[in-house]
């Protein structure tokens, strides 16, 4: 291995607020899993092992995008910084709402403070409060999607990405404005607490989440087939490995086209399966409510003893 890239390959970036946030809930989290396992010993469908094994790998990833050298190759390549924005956006989100955190991190608090937490939100989130009603309004599905496709092409405006690649804190920026909304899109989608939206249909869902393939794969699309560099920060940092800076965002708008738009169409097959099991599983109509000459005849075709 040639010391570029054995330099590159051993900086990891150990930013304490990130690490100890990662600890911090991820502990809460294990610890609340715990408690509810011992609380529902013979319910063990609230809390089951691939909720725990779900969290811990959306920390993980987490932590891989933002702690492993990922993040120093994503200052030298337009394609690691996609491959971030990837974990960031498309993988860690959904995994951490599959778990349902909310209710398990407040079973991880301490005893009082699980009591002033459980309160505070029961407060906040009390049918008739002001809050509910703003955080349902700005959470809804049409201003989540708009706010998620406008941040994740907003982002990707040559000025706007150049900055964040220049100053670390609007780097850090665009992280958090990335992965909150996606963390507030992936709610709607897997329906996680708190359930302050009535539950969409799962073919409502599988809409809402086909309605983000366009965007992506149309920023993904332009930036592949772009003839000159689009972000030129990279024209003035070091090229290990022999990749030019157009062949670097050729491949980086791949990553955000193919990869990208099949992490939607994952979870809609997954929808779609879950949905079509829930139909299957529906006991058939008793004999006598689909077997009367009413409901066997085609419409517009008369009945013996009724007009059609």
């Amino acid at each position: 291995m040639d010391p570029v890239t054995k330099a590159v390959f051993a900086s990891w970036n150990w930013r304490p607020e990130v690490i100890l946030s990662l600890l911090l809930v991820g502990v809460l989290y294990g610890v609340g899993w715990w408690r509810l396992r011992r609380k529902r010993r013979r319910d063990r469908g609230v809390a089951n092992g691939w909720r725990l094994t779900a969290y811990l790998a959306g920390l993980l990833l987490i932590a891989l995008a933002l702690l492993s050298p990922i993040e120093a190759l994503a200052g030298q390549f337009f394609f690691m910084h996609m491959i971030q924005h990837l974990l960031l956006i498309m993988l860690a989100p959904p995994l951490l709402m599959l778990a349902n955190p909310l209710p398990f991190v407040l079973w991880g608090l301490p005893a009082g403070g699980r009591h002033i937490a459980g309160r505070g939100l029961s407060h906040v989130l009390h049918r008739e409060s002001a809050f509910r009603r703003t955080l349902r309004t700005v959470t809804g599905p049409g201003i989540v999607w708009m706010v998620y496709v406008s941040l994740l092409v907003g982002w990707h405006d040559p000025n706007a990405y150049n900055l964040a690649l220049t100053n670390q804190w609007v780097h850090d920026l665009e992280h958090f404005s990335f992965f909150l909304p996606s963390l507030a899109y992936w709610w709607l989608v897997v329906g996680a607490g708190p359930r302050i939206h009535k539950q969409m249909s799962t073919p409502a869902r599988m809409a809402f989440v086909v309605a983000a393939i366009p965007p992506t794969m149309l920023l993904g699309v332009s930036i592949a087939f772009a003839t000159a560099p689009i972000y030129t920060y990279y024209l003035g940092v070091p090229r290990p490995w022999g990749l030019s800076v157009l062949q670097d965002q050729m491949l980086g708008g791949v990553i955000m086209w193919v990869p990208g738009s099949m992490m939607y169409i994952i979870a809609t097959l997954i929808l779609a399966a879950g949905w079509l099991q829930t139909e299957d599983r529906k006991p058939p109509l008793p004999i006598d409510q689909w077997s009367t000459n009413e409901t066997m005849a085609a419409p517009g075709i008369k009945v013996k003893g009724k007009s059609g």
